[in-house]
């Protein structure tokens, strides 16, 4: 059997995991072994928290809409219940950026949601 040296292909891989290791603290980012360890946690992690990222901006929408209700009277759970009784199909994605950026429209939600409770 013919005799199989690595050498090229080993450099390269390792050129290529300590490139995308850059920027991390002490040996994960000098030794290939380690550098390889962490980038396979780190992969897992960025997967895992590209879902998680959609509950967060979820749970800031709800708080600001949680906010922009009670100022106008209203809980968060009262507002959304009076909307989707008044038939109102509007996300919380557009109600927490009205309630930043367009208080009055905010307001014409909660009135809505306050007359069909």
């Amino acid at each position: 059997m013919t005799r199989v040296k690595r050498g090229m292909v080993r450099h390269a891989r390792h050129k290529k995991v300590l490139k995308l290791a850059k920027g991390y603290r002490a040996s994960n980012s000098k030794l290939y072994r380690v550098a390889n360890e962490q980038l396979l946690h780190s992969m897992y992690y960025s997967f895992a928290h590209r879902r998680k990222k959609k509950g967060d901006f979820r749970k800031l929408w709800i708080t600001r809409i949680n906010a922009a209700a009670r100022c106008n009277g209203l809980s968060y759970s009262t507002m959304i219940h009076g909307l989707k009784k008044a038939g109102v199909e509007v996300n919380r994605k557009v109600l927490a950026d009205l309630a930043v950026s367009d208080a009055t429209a905010f307001n014409k939600f909660a009135e809505m949601a306050k007359s069909n409770l």
